[in-house]
């Protein structure tokens, strides 16, 4: 079957096929009902069914127990209010607007690569399947929007310290953890920022119970399942797969002396209680190295006043005088329009080619060590560039920083999104009607 994961690799919720709910009235007539009013929304019977069977037909084939009827199907029912809720929310702040056809196709696209197929018979697997692929395009719609949203209120919230960073670091450098790529599975016990103590020692004896059937050879997945309240619960709290480097924090010393199949004791976390395992493990390259180059440039954009065709010009003028002597950083500080370069001579720095615009970067790529290129356009005007170095750069103690930043806001980012989620929920209108 073909299986489109999140975006957010954090979440790995699986978008599930959508069939066509088959109540008919006497006469003959498509019928549907609600199964839960939200705000000014609902959630339908046949996308909870849809939902449920989904869910269901993904347990057999992975031969994993599902929680009993009853606590699933409020399992269900909850996550597509939770859904409901947030798809409210992004339409209130516009983002429904933001997510235009190109974005969809994109992502169309990165999944027809990630199942090596032509994007043109994409529709036709999804069938197969027995996907609807304009449903299918709406959900993965729906997807990239709630991303998106969470991204907003939620990552940005985040605050990551400098004390946080280096302290991170150090423990990279001294910690058994960063060396390896690790599978991992997720049970989380979530504690409300309201609950007193009788209400909290009731959920650390869940945990304790949770650990002594996970001892006694309990099935970790259908433990998840029952009692996670993590995003990917109901996928047997499955992580995936995760560098070293971008393990959540919280995690790191639960790891230190855990291989695969390992299971970890519940450990407590300010708002929540995890228990963690390994469900594999690979050696992972420590060092890290990029192509860099350095470039100068001189750039002049046309205006109000300086048409394309001018503004061209004037560069040919430079690029004549350059030829003839004339030195190309002072020529730089008297014409480039670059306010970020002109004063350093149109010196921008060691550099990865990628992060300039593409045709700065072909160009880039094609012109020899103190070659001067010809005039050409980018998005922000007409160009003339001159390679003065390349090399290979270790970029590790960057790639560290970067990654202790990530791993610090991972940490973070899942119990943030249980209390926005729950705040949301607390705030909604919701009837349920099944």
């Amino acid at each position: 079957m073909l299986k489109i994961k999140v975006l957010c690799a954090s979440a790995a919720l699986v978008i599930a096929p959508v069939a066509i709910a088959e109540e008919l009235s006497d006469a003959g007539e498509f019928l549907d009902g609600v199964a839960a009013i939200v705000n000014e929304g609902v959630v339908l019977k046949s996308q909870y069914r849809n939902q449920l069977d989904a869910i269901t037909r993904r347990a057999e084939e992975q031969r994993m127990e599902l929680p009993p009827p009853e606590v699933l199907e409020d399992q269900v029912l909850e996550r597509l209010i939770l859904n409901e809720i947030q798809l409210q929310r992004a339409d209130r702040i516009g983002l429904a607007q933001q997510i235009s056809d190109q974005v969809v196709n994109a992502a169309m696209q990165r999944i027809a690569d990630q199942s090596s197929i032509p994007i043109t018979e994409l529709p036709a697997q999804l069938a197969k399947d027995g996907i609807s692929y304009p449903q299918f395009r709406r959900e993965l719609r729906d997807e990239i929007m709630l991303n998106e949203l969470k991204r907003i209120e939620v990552m940005r919230s985040i605050r990551v310290s400098e004390r946080e960073v280096e302290q991170c670091i150090l423990d990279l450098e001294t910690n058994v953890v960063v060396n390896s790529d690790w599978q991992l599975s997720h049970i989380l016990l979530t504690i409300n920022e309201s609950s007193n103590a009788e209400e909290v020692a009731a959920i650390e004896l869940i945990a304790d119970q949770i650990n002594t059937r996970l001892q006694d050879g309990a099935d970790f997945r259908e433990l998840a399942a029952r009692f996670s309240g993590g995003s990917t619960a109901l996928e047997g709290g499955s992580l995936g797969w995760m560098q070293g480097q971008q393990i959540p924090s919280i995690f790191t010393e639960v790891l230190q002396d855990m291989k695969a199949g390992d299971i970890s004791e519940p450990f407590r976390t300010s708002n929540s209680i995890h228990i963690v395992k390994v469900d594999d493990l690979r050696s992972a390259v420590e060092r890290s190295e990029v192509n860099q180059i350095k470039i100068r440039h001189i750039l002049i954009m046309p205006n109000e006043i300086i048409d394309d065709a001018t503004a061209k010009q004037r560069l040919d003028d430079v690029l004549g005088k350059i030829r003839g002597g004339e030195d190309f950083g002072e020529q730089a500080k008297l014409l480039s329009d670059d306010p970020g370069s002109a004063n350093l001579g149109g010196d921008l720095g060691w550099a990865m080619s990628s992060d300039y615009a593409p045709e700065f970067s072909a160009t880039a790529e094609a012109a020899e060590i103190g070659e001067i290129s010809e005039p050409f356009r980018t998005q922000f005007g007409w160009h003339i560039l001159e390679v003065l170095d390349r090399r290979v750069y270790d970029n590790t103690e960057e790639v560290k920083e970067q990654n202790c930043v990530v791993r610090i806001r991972n940490s973070k980012q899942e119990e943030e999104t249980l209390l926005w989620l729950q705040r949301m929920r607390d705030e909604a209108f919701v009837q349920k009607r099944i």
